[in-house]
C-alpha cells in the first residue's frame, strides 16, 4: 500500500519552460525520502513546458486546463485533490534551497494556530526580495515592496511596516507578519479549505495578501521564517503577457483596497484608489 502524503507540492504554470523543471527538482530533493505526491495546474501554456511535469512521475500529477483560469483558481483546483496536511504553495520560477521545507514545517508544528509559513525568498543575485510584509494600505503604493520611494528611505518607519523582511537576516526568528508573498509558501491544508482556499476574483497577484488576511481574521497567524531559503526570478512566466499581467495586478489592487481597506460603495477612498491605478497602469503600458 503507497503510504499517504506527508506534503502535497502545488505549483501553477504558466509558459514557465525550463524554470518548471528546476522548481519540481528542488521540491525532489527536499522531499526525498518522505512520502509526497505534486500537483501541477498548467494554464493553458503555449511553450511545452506542461509536459516536464511528466518527468517527474508518478510523484507528480498534471491537471491541465483549457484556458488560463488565474493562478487562485488553479491552486484550488490543486486543493481540491491534495491529501496531504502540508501543502506547498510554490511558483515555477521559484527554486527551494536546502532544509527550506523541513525549517517551515517545524515552525508550523511549533507554532498550532501558525496557518501559513514563508521562506525568506531571495533574487538570483542573493539580494531579499521582500516577502514578508504589512497590510496594503494607500501608502503601500508609495512604499511598498518595488517603489522607488522604499529603496531611497528604507529606515522609515512606513517602510519598514510595509517591508518586513528587509532588515531580517538568516539567522532571525520567525515571526508573525501580515501576509506573505505566494510564490512560495507551507500551509496547513485544512486552514486553507476552512476559509474556502484563494479567492477566485483575484486573477493575478494581490490574492496572497487576501488570503493572509482572511485566515488571520479566522484566527490563525501568519509567520515569516529566515531559517528557510527560497530563490525567486520574479515575473519569469509573466514577461511573456506584460501587458495582461500589468493590468492584473491593478485590478487586483483595486479588488484588494475595495474589500479589505475602503469597503463600501460610496466611500471616497475607492474613487481616489481606482484613480490613482489607472494613471499608473496606462503609465506602465505606456512601455509595453
Amino acid at each position: 500500500m503507497t503510504a499517504a502524503p506527508e506534503v502535497t507540492a502545488i505549483i501553477v504554470n504558466f509558459n514557465a519552460g525550463d524554470e518548471l523543471r528546476a522548481a519540481l527538482a528542488s521540491v525532489a530533493s527536499e522531499l526525498a525520502g518522505r512520502a509526497w505526491e505534486g500537483i501541477v495546474v498548467d494554464n493553458a501554456s503555449q511553450d511545452g513546458s506542461a509536459a516536464i511535469a511528466h518527468e517527474f512521475a508518478p510523484s507528480v500529477t498534471l491537471l491541465a486546463n483549457a484556458a488560463n483560469v488565474g493562478f487562485g483558481r488553479a491552486v484550488n483546483q490543486a486543493l481540491a485533490r491534495a491529501r496531504a496536511p502540508f501543502v506547498l504553495i510554490m511558483n515555477p520560477d521559484c527554486r527551494l534551497e536546502p532544509g527550506a521545507i523541513a525549517a517551515l514545517e517545524a515552525e508550523l508544528r511549533r507554532y498550532p494556530r501558525c496557518a501559513i509559513a514563508g521562506p525568506r525568498i531571495l533574487d538570483p543575485d542573493g539580494s531579499v526580495q521582500g516577502s514578508a510584509r504589512g497590510d496594503p494600505d494607500m501608502l503601500t503604493g508609495f512604499f511598498g515592496r518595488s517603489t522607488a520611494l522604499r529603496r531611497l528611505m528604507p529606515g522609515l518607519g512606513v517602510s519598514r511596516r510595509n517591508v518586513v523582511d528587509a532588515t531580517m537576516d538568516a539567522g532571525s526568528a520567525s515571526v508573525g507578519v501580515d501576509w506573505l508573498s505566494g510564490a512560495c509558501v507551507l500551509a496547513r491544508r485544512d486552514a486553507l479549505a476552512a476559509v474556502g482556499g484563494f479567492d477566485e476574483r483575484y486573477f493575478l497577484y494581490w490574492e496572497d495578501a487576501d488570503l493572509c488576511r482572511r485566515l488571520r481574521a479566522a484566527g490563525h497567524e501568519v509567520r515569516y521564517v529566515p531559517a528557510a531559503s527560497a530563490v525567486h526570478r520574479v515575473g519569469h512566466s509573466s514577461r511573456t503577457a506584460r501587458g495582461s499581467s500589468v493590468r492584473a495586478f491593478h485590478d487586483s489592487a483595486y479588488l484588494y483596497y475595495s474589500t479589505h481597506v475602503a469597503p463600501g460603495a460610496l466611500n471616497p477612498k475607492r474613487l481616489l484608489a481606482r484613480a490613482l491605478l489607472t494613471v499608473r497602469c496606462w503609465w506602465l503600458l505606456r512601455a509595453t
